[in-house]
């Protein structure tokens, strides 16, 4: 490779021999065809090596957008790595709106869908959940087109990469709405264990935002539906922030979202972070693990008992909750999630101590990992042999399997 190509956040060098930038789908398909092993990038935000191969890999960036929507069957088709940030835009401009978005606007939509990418909401499915179709280049350079009712439709959806290229993707769509969004600080966290389910259930949108330190939540992000109706004057003795916040103290807020109750465009709040702008903080790696929603109270002593190791190499951690779905791969299968999201200082040797404790710790409550973020060992899926099936199927000679997905997905 005549360039180093890195992920977004400079902890991986990616290994590929040759590097893919095609402009059309059937340049894909010829890549595809032509090549032994190959492995796809989105907008490169995944933090572990879920991406890389040393043959030969494929950015989708290039791909026109083709942005198409349908009114009638209410969804929209989009090219698989346009950026989420990107697409909003353009659909609120024409009076639409997706379900829910990341925290970032700044990734792709195929990436995101692939590695069960979220979001926050409890009655809000991750962002995989509104897709109703895609379209995927497989091992034989075939464009093979899947829809939501096809029997293994649940199975391709969240599938880290393994049976193609995403080159298409239809997403459901809503009426555009208004969203505010406020910042409470100094939460104590005996509220939040007495106020758990009510906390979780307080907006459209919940981010407890924490360092693990003390006996207090630093910041909740409350995204709220624009009913007219101004925020409450307090959270569980929390007050509304005195000015805009970014979720770790001491770094200026510019680069996030309107706070202050505001009334504005869905897209322009439900992230925390602009488009315009670097994301988060930029310097960092990240770890996500997901639990049960019923475990989220027990779930939090346990990582207060390795505080000891989280504390010292974390930047802010995370907490938010996630609606359960049917997607086989998906962290949230059959579970209402509560999301532990670390963002740790940009070490990796550092935080390996942190997140092996943290794994050790929420194991009996069989935590899932977000599988484009730092972690050591993935559960087993209750679906995964149904998925190796569908891979065989659609990817026989295992072209589109790495190290990351035969040690995960195929137990190699």
């Amino acid at each position: 490779m005549s360039e180093d190509w890195k992920n977004w956040a400079g902890n991986v060098t990616f290994e590929a021999a040759r590097v893919h930038r095609p402009t059309s789908v059937e340049q894909v398909q010829e890549v595809v065809s032509g090549a032994e092993q190959v492995r796809v990038l989105g907008s490169g935000h995944s933090f572990n090596r879920i991406a890389d191969t040393p043959a030969d890999l494929v950015s989708v960036a290039g791909l026109p957008a083709g942005v198409r929507i349908d009114a009638e069957r209410g969804t929209v088709s989009v090219a698989g790595g346009v950026r989420y940030g990107e697409l909003a835009a353009r659909l609120d401009a024409e009076g639409y709106a997706l379900h829910n978005l990341g925290s970032l606007p700044h990734i792709s939509i195929a990436g995101a869908v692939a590695t069960g990418t979220h979001g926050s909401g409890a009655g809000l499915g991750n962002l995989a959940t509104a897709v109703a179709g895609m379209q995927l280049v497989t091992a034989d350079g075939e464009l093979v087109e899947l829809r939501r009712g096809d029997p293994e439709f649940a199975g391709a959806v969240v599938a880290l990469g393994a049976l193609g290229v995403v080159v298409r993707v239809e997403l459901d769509i809503v009426p555009r709405f208004q969203v505010r969004q406020t910042v409470y600080e100094h939460l104590a966290r005996a509220e939040v264990d007495a106020h758990w389910t009510e906390l979780a259930t307080s907006a459209y949108s919940v981010s407890l935002f924490t360092d693990w330190s003390g006996d207090t939540v630093n910041q909740v992000w409350l995204k709220r539906l624009d009913d007219g109706e101004a925020a409450p004057a307090e959270l569980f003795g929390a007050r509304p922030a005195g000015g805009p916040r970014h979720p770790i103290s001491g770094v200026s807020p510019v680069s996030c979202t309107e706070q202050g109750d505001v009334p504005g465009p869905w897209h322009t709040r439900l992230p925390h972070f602009r488009l315009e702008f670097t994301p988060s903080s930029g310097e960092e790696l990240q770890s996500e693990f997901f639990v049960a929603r019923e475990d989220a109270v027990a779930a939090f002593a346990a990582v207060e008992r390795v505080r000891h190791l989280v504390t010292p190499v974390l930047q802010i951690s995370e907490v938010r909750v996630v609606a359960a779905d049917d997607l086989w791969l998906s962290p949230h299968y059959r579970r209402g999630s509560v999301a532990l999201h670390f963002t740790w200082v940009p070490d990796t040797e550092a935080v390996r101590p942190a997140v092996a404790a943290l794994e050790a710790e929420l194991a009996p409550f069989g935590a899932r990992p977000h599988w484009g973020k730092v972690f050591h060992t993935a559960p087993d899926y209750e679906r995964v042999g149904d998925f190796r099936a569908l891979a065989a199927r659609l990817d026989p000679d295992g072209k589109f399997r790495n190290a990351f997905v035969r040690r995960h997905l195929f137990g190699e």
